[in-house]
Order: C-alpha cells, then sequence, then structure tokens
C-alpha cells in the first residue's frame, strides 16, 4: 500500500507529549517518526527536551548540534538552519542539548514566548515545504514550562502515550487541563490526536484493565494499535537506532508501524472531511 501523495498540503503539526515522566513519550517520538518515514511520509522530529534523548536515539551525537532547537527559541534561528538528517531516511530532526534547560530564564521578559517555536515553524512552511513535509512531531518534556506550553502552541494537535499502569489516568486528567487552558489563552484550534497505549504487558491483568478504562473513556480518541512492553524497544536507543532499524522484525516495530498507518489512515479521513466541508 502506498501513502505517497501530492506534497502542497502544510504539514501536520503534532506534540508528543504527557506531564507524566517515563510513559514512553521520546521512545514513541523517534519510532512513530521512523515508521511514518517508512511508509513514505517525510518527517521533522523537533526534539524539545533539555536531555536530547530524541536526538540521541536517532544517531546525533552531540559534537553534531551544531544548530539546536535552543538557537531556534532563544537566538530566533530559522528552523531550516537546525535541521539535522538522522540515521533514517526521510526523517530529519531539529536537536535539542543542555542548553534548552536556559530557555525559561532567558525568555523571562518575553511578553511574546509562548509564540516563538509557532512563528519559526510558521516562517518554515511558508518558505519551504518545498520539501514536502508531511509531519513535524514534537518530543515534549515531561513537565508544564515554557517549552511544553511553545510545543502545545505550535501544534494543530496533541499525542498522549499512555502507559498502561495504576495512575495512568491521573496523570491524563492534569494533561487535558492543561490543553484546554492553552485552547482557552493560546491556540483555539489545539485538537487531541489520539492516545497511544504503550508499554503493555499481555501478562499483567492491570494492562487490560487500564486500557479498559481509556477506551471507555475516551473511545475512539484511542489508537486501536498497543505498544507492547518490548526490550528491543528498550535496547535500541543506546545503538543511536529507533526500533524499526534495530529489529524490524519484533513486536515493537510491528506495532509501531501499525501505529503510523492508523495515523496516516485518521489525517486521510480529517482532510476528506474538511474537503466535504468546504464543497
Amino acid at each position: 500500500m502506498s501513502y505517497n501523495h501530492a506534497r502542497n498540503s502544510a504539514p501536520r503539526v503534532i506534540s508528543v507529549a504527557n506531564q507524566k515522566g517515563g510513559v514512553g513519550k521520546t521512545t514513541t517520538a523517534i519510532n512513530l517518526g521512523t515508521a511514518l518515514a517508512a511508509i513514505k511520509q517525510r518527517v521533522v522530529i523537533i526534539d524539545l527536551d533539555p536531555q536530547g534523548n530524541a536526538s540521541t536515539g536517532l544517531g546525533v551525537p552531540p559534537a553534531d548540534r551544531q544548530v539546536t532547537a535552543f538557537d531556534i527559541l532563544v537566538g530566533d534561528e530559522p528552523l531550516q538552519s537546525a535541521l539535522t538528517k538522522t540515521v533514517v531516511p526521510g526523517l530529519q530532526i531539529v536537536p535539542s542539548d543542555v542548553l534548552l534547560s536556559g530557555a525559561e530564564l532567558e525568555l523571562a521578559n518575553d511578553n511574546r514566548r509562548s509564540y516563538r517555536l509557532k512563528r519559526a515553524i510558521e516562517a518554515y512552511v511558508a518558505d519551504a515545504n518545498r520539501e514536502g513535509i508531511d509531519y513535524i512531531l514534537i518530543d515534549c518534556p515531561p513537565s508544564l514550562n515554557v517549552l511544553t506550553v511553545n510545543a502545545l502552541t505550535a501544534s494543530d494537535a496533541i499525542l498522549v502515550p499512555l502507559q498502561c499502569e495504576f495512575f495512568a489516568l491521573e496523570g491524563l486528567t492534569q494533561l487535558l487541563k492543561t490543553v484546554e487552558r492553552v485552547r482557552g489563552h493560546l491556540n483555539a484550534k489545539l485538537d487531541i490526536q489520539g492516545l497511544a497505549l504503550t508499554m503493555y504487558d499481555s501478562r499483567n491483568n492491570l494492562s487490560a484493565e487500564v486500557a479498559a478504562d481509556v477506551r471507555e473513556h475516551f473511545g475512539e480518541k484511542v489508537y486501536k494499535t498497543v505498544i507492547p512492553r518490548n526490550v528491543r524497544v528498550s535496547e535500541a536507543p543506546s545503538m543511536g537506532k529507533p526500533v524499526l532499524l534495530y529489529d524490524l522484525s519484533c513486536a515493537g516495530s510491528k506495532a509501531y508501524v501499525a501505529l503510523a498507518k492508523e495515523v496516516v489512515r485518521q489525517e486521510r479521513k480529517r482532510k476528506s472531511e474538511q474537503e466535504s466541508e468546504i464543497a
């Protein structure tokens, strides 16, 4: 099945975010981006976490991070100048490093600080969708700070990785309140792209119970694909590779490919509905 298409529309900008740490957020950003690239989508990941794990996990060593997300947010560098090739064909990254942890202080006196990433992305798309980018995925830090607010302000939607464990719904409630605040004050169009269940253990009754609870509460917003707890997914970042390049045949790789196909089908449906409304 081919997912290639005429590339004349703006890319879909999606924040991969959860205020709770350890839910597979960066892992999802890396591997969803890779899987989208594998089905002929052109993808940019913006690493907006000062830990820089998405950059490392896509094989970009610190020495190659010449222009970073910090330079875009604080130094007004154009997004184009930070784009860096990764080990995945069709997938570029705006890398990050520890300097980004100082962004909050650097931007303290800027009344428009929440819009800095939005402006950079809009300028890039206006000038450069000559590259035909289909998706921009933003890997957010696991906290609500100026970085996450910039990401949500710049995004069309938020994709939430949700670990199948006891406190999952509690953390999600906090995140949805944040989304509502951003909608109310900064970005009225911000949508919930979907919820991706991660670290699912089929041997564990709790995983099944959490998955059932989330589906009951959020219905079709929960992706059918479930990302299993998988040792190969955990090993891959230490090799500087997404799991699809580390072990294509493992359960984790297959799950991320399935998730990417769901995202693309979802986008096709959304665009089709928009075109029907216009007609």
